[in-house]
């Protein structure tokens, strides 16, 4: 009432006997009580978006630094130029068809495995600069040195974001760079893991890699052309790939060619 706020109690009024004789109405202004959770409430929504804003700001900061880094790495492998973002914008890809997939990945599974993309391969900053500068094919001996970056990777996110960064983030990205060239039928490295053995996040990252290598010019190939990736993407379902991953990678199919023509451009 006029920009007053009051609180209303009824009385009822009776004689000594406890005849009903009436009632009284007792208002007691509460304005200033309402002012100060009215104040409280702000002050919290206020409180909730700065933290909200600086917690934004301080992911984007993270990412940065996460892509400076991996790109940092990169720049020394001269064999697989803009690799780390391709691969990265691969996943936001095929993660965005995930989504849409009765497969158990929800949208916080997938956006953190899109923030781990560009660490799959930062191993490689522990492996020797002739070996990863090389312009070759691989001998026996480099390769199995080269192979030795998952190790390396795996170690490397534990230390950088243990204890900076939530769980799960940590353990997606730790498996991401671990096990990104494990193969379901076993054949692939570091562990040797079949099937569900290697976590999903590898095996969506896995997908992305190897189309990024097929559709790419190396110092040892020429690209592919998109027939040729999809058709191995296929044929190595089930040996390679998840089958059901790589199912829904082959229906990526006309936003990827999209994508890697806009890139060529």
């Amino acid at each position: 009432l006029n920009d007053r706020f009051y609180a209303g109690t009824v009385h009822v009024v009776a004689n000594a006997f406890g005849v009903l004789k009436g009632y009284t109405i007792e208002l007691r202004d509460e304005t200033e009580h309402y002012n100060t959770l009215a104040l409280r409430e702000h002050y919290a929504e206020e409180l909730s978006k700065e933290v909200s804003a600086k917690t934004k700001r301080i992911r984007r900061i993270q990412q940065k630094i996460i892509m400076g880094m991996a790109q940092m790495v990169e720049s020394r492998d001269l064999s697989t130029g803009g690799h780390i973002k391709r691969t990265s914008d691969v996943v936001k890809i095929f993660s965005r068809k995930l989504e849409k997939e009765n497969l158990g990945l929800d949208h916080r599974f997938l956006a953190l495995v899109i923030r781990s993309a560009p660490m799959h391969d930062i191993g490689k900053i522990g492996v020797d600069d002739a070996i990863l500068r090389k312009q070759a094919r691989f001998t026996d001996d480099e390769y199995n040195q080269m192979k030795k970056h998952s190790e390396i990777g795996f170690k490397m996110v534990r230390e950088i974001l243990s204890d900076v960064e939530e769980p799960d983030f940590v353990t997606i990205a730790e498996n991401i760079a671990h096990y990104h060239h494990e193969k379901v039928d076993g054949s692939g490295y570091p562990s040797g893991l079949k099937g569900d053995e290697i976590p999903i996040e590898a095996r969506i990252m896995a997908l992305a890699d190897v189309f990024d290598a097929l559709v790419s010019k190396r110092c040892y190939k020429e690209a592919f052309s998109y027939d040729k990736a999809f058709s191995i993407i296929k044929n190595d379902a089930g040996s390679h790939f998840d089958a059901k991953l790589a199912s829904v990678f082959l229906e990526c199919r006309s936003e990827l060619e999209e994508y890697y023509n806009k890139s060529a451009e």
